[in-house]
């Protein structure tokens, strides 16, 4: 047993009562974490104000925040084997998706260390008489709250141009997998970071981080996470107006033509449903397809889903454990809802495992948009599949439900990939391949899937606002 500490205002803190930290390959408590309390909040949050008016960050030379991000993600590469050893512990990913994650918390750092100095204003004519110019200014203390699946990745993601703009930054770190992303903060300690520009606590959602959104001292929230939490933290913002940025999660859906890579098309499936568990916000959990190629496209997908290992991620299994037995059970529930409501099931939709919070990887034909697996984010392992029969139809049932986080098409047809990139209702859309993309393409949804874009340049004017200058000339 481990017990892990709260990182406040530039040090490690304690406290008198733990959070337990599971094992979901094995449902065995492993280690321990101190238990953020409001007092701390108050600490951290005073610390942000301290280190914001004290323009620490905001009125250096934007080189010099440059080179601070830099020697970070150096820190961050430097310490990643024993993060992704331990990220493997408390998530149950596979052990290279962990370092995979790592790695790409430290592009984060080194992508937007290559822009802190690049955040310039313009200059707007109004005639002789006048001066005119936009600046860009960081908010101030910016509150992210980090969902468990991606923990260290999405805290660096939204960190990192935080601190590029001259924010100081507040992290509540997730209850189910809170110690990973503690690196960050020795990543960042280590760095020279100045004292009070990032805390990271780990407390509870309806104390510490309710307690953060309403915060009277709070410039900007960012979230990832359910639903139902992004609309109680929009509500808390909306009595003080503060601005968020809101990553929501999707019910995504795969647009698949007769003239598609069908071989091609089953290395995105691997990827777009089963990878970590299909716990991704932006996982491919529906597919339409043409109808002359349906049941082909069935039963190559079936073949996928039962030739893949299951295991803990040590092994690098191809199927690693959800996140908890809660979420384990919320996943079966919606397979046993969707076969009362009609759906067929092709393969899965019972637990897995010996021990753990295992869901066998599970594919559902025949599934309509009235069924709650079509309209519904399961967030596990669980494709559903349906027919269509026009084009139109098709991008008609990709934009039939609440969300719009991602959508993909997969034809040879560049014409119809076009027309469908306008017709998708999606922050984002992946031709050929789910995924395309990376850290510079901006993400973000639509609809109940939020609003506000991380990664890519556009994520940086995220986390400042325009003040414009006006000035006549006598």
């Amino acid at each position: 047993m481990s017990h892990w500490q709260n990182f406040i205002a530039g040090s490690w803190v304690d406290s008198s009562t733990s959070i337990e930290v599971e094992n979901p390959a094995t449902g065995e408590i492993f280690a321990t974490v101190a238990r953020a309390s409001l007092a701390d909040m108050e600490t951290a949050v005073s610390a942000a104000r301290n280190c914001v008016n004290s323009k620490v960050l905001s009125d250096c030379r934007p080189a010099e925040r440059a080179e601070l991000l830099y020697r970070i993600a150096g820190e961050i590469r430097a310490i990643s084997s024993e993060g992704a050893a331990l990220a493997v512990l408390e998530n149950g990913k596979r052990l290279s998706d962990a370092e995979d994650e790592f790695a790409e918390a430290a592009r984060y750092f080194e992508y937007y260390a290559g822009m802190a100095d690049k955040i310039e204003g313009v200059s707007i004519p109004l005639g002789a008489d006048y001066v005119d110019y936009t600046s860009y200014e960081p908010f101030g203390i910016s509150v992210q709250i980090v969902p468990w699946n991606f923990p260290v990745s999405i805290c660096a993601r939204s960190l990192a141009p935080a601190l590029a703009a001259g924010n100081a930054v507040i992290v509540k770190s997730p209850e189910l997998t809170p110690l990973a992303i503690t690196w960050l903060a020795t990543a960042c300690q280590r760095a020279g970071l100045p004292e009070g520009a990032l805390s990271m606590l780990c407390g509870t959602g309806p104390e510490v981080g309710a307690g953060l959104a309403s915060h009277g001292d709070i410039d900007q929230i960012v979230f990832t996470g359910s639903v139902p939490t992004g609309r109680a933290i929009l509500h808390a913002a909306a009595e003080r107006a503060v601005p968020c940025v809101m990553e929501l999660g999707g019910k995504s859906a795969a647009v698949v033509f007769a003239d598609a890579d069908i071989d091609q098309l089953m290395d995105s499936v691997n990827w777009g449903i089963f990878f970590n568990a299909g716990q991704v916000c932006s996982a491919m959990s529906r597919m339409l397809v043409e109808r002359s190629i349906y049941d082909q496209v069935v039963d190559r997908v079936a073949e996928l889903a039962q030739g893949l290992t299951m295991g803990a991620g040590m092994d690098n299994a191809d199927i690693t454990p959800v996140m908890s037995a809660k979420q384990q059970q919320q996943v079966l529930a919606k397979c046993d809802l969707a076969l009362e409501q009609g759906a067929q099931l092709v393969t899965g939709g019972v637990a897995g495992g010996q021990s753990g919070y295992f869901v066998q990887p599970t594919v559902l034909r025949d599934i309509s948009a009235e069924m709650d697996i079509f309209q519904s984010e399961v967030f596990g392992p669980v494709l559903g599949i349906m027919p269509f029969d026009t084009e139109q139809q098709a991008w008609d049932l990709a934009n039939g439900t609440d969300y719009g986080l991602v959508a993909g098409i997969f034809s040879n047809d560049i014409n119809r990939c076009l027309r469908g990139s306008r017709a998708l209702r999606a922050g984002q859309v992946f031709v050929n391949e789910w995924y395309a993309g990376g850290i510079e393409t901006p993400f973000g949804g639509t609809g109940l899937s939020g609003f506000g874009r991380e990664k890519g340049q556009e994520a940086l004017y995220s986390y400042v606002q325009t003040k414009n200058i006006a000035i006549r000339i006598s």
